[in-house]
């Protein structure tokens, strides 16, 4: 059963339907995922996605902030959510598809804006929530599953604009990426979209500072599909839906796509 998949921080469902809606009919990806909702799940307007085709939902929501979903085609089943940190977030969503696999829908605390858990607790925060998502996965290895979402880091050199510079903010610290590094080795992941994409720059988010983010192009990626060892060889054709942060009103970060033949 090969599908496409597609993570997008959305910074908004509501705000950004017609977004989400333009996705769904020029891209068709089989399986949507949006964190950042920002809605309470019965006031996500599930009946005009489903009239595109997006039928089933799995989600998680809180009013003002947070919220994670998965949009799918095809059925799928609720497989539950994880409290990491215990904040009290609906920051995870995990979906499982007829042929079995289990996909992990993420939003990661972003950290706050200091690289210091002693003067920044949402730093703090930021690190504890990867440390128990690390734990979580060594005792539970994944099999024939998918992680996907705003993992708020971006990992590799070539994942920022500049490393030399961003190197002392939060997002692409040392201390950051060891902890979002220890996630992928205790789970066994595999990084999909550099698997596809080994070389050269790449970003799904630009800041809303930038007074021409296309021209400026001060990116990170910090959006990120992975894969359970099992099936990480299935999957194909990632790229990232840059025109989508020029869209009117969009969201500052572009969807990231995958494809898998399962």
């Amino acid at each position: 059963m090969p599908f496409t998949l597609a993570t997008w921080n959305i910074n908004s469902v509501r705000l950004r339907e017609a977004l989400v809606c333009k996705l769904m009919a020029q891209e068709g990806p089989d399986i949507l995922c949006l964190q950042e909702c920002k809605s309470p799940v019965d006031k996500i307007p599930r009946e005009d996605f489903a009239a595109l085709g997006y039928g089933h939902m799995v989600a998680r929501g809180q009013k003002g902030y947070n919220g994670v979903a998965i949009l799918s085609k095809r059925p799928i089943e609720d497989v539950g959510n994880q409290d990491f940190a215990s904040l009290g977030h609906a920051r995870h969503v995990a979906a499982r598809l007829e042929n079995g696999v289990v996909i992990h829908n993420f939003y990661v605390p972003a950290g706050g804006d200091v690289p210091d858990r002693e003067k920044n607790e949402k730093f703090g925060q930021k690190l504890d929530y990867l440390t128990e998502m690390r734990d979580w996965f060594r005792d539970s290895r994944p099999e024939k599953a998918v992680l996907v979402g705003d993992l708020n880091i971006a990992p590799r050199e070539d994942d920022v604009w500049s490393h030399k510079q961003l190197l002392k903010v939060v997002s692409h610290t040392p201390v950051e990426v060891d902890h979002l590094g220890q996630v992928m080795e205790a789970g066994g992941w595999s990084d999909v979209t550099r698997n596809d994409i080994p070389e050269g720059q790449l970003y799904s988010w630009w800041s809303y500072r930038a007074k021409d983010w296309d021209a400026a192009d001060k990116g990170r990626r910090l959006d990120h599909v992975w894969a359970s060892g099992d099936i990480a060889a299935a999957a194909h054709s990632s790229h990232i839906l840059r025109p989508a942060r020029g869209w009117e009103k969009p969201s500052d970060h572009a969807p990231v796509f995958a494809s898998f033949d399962l």
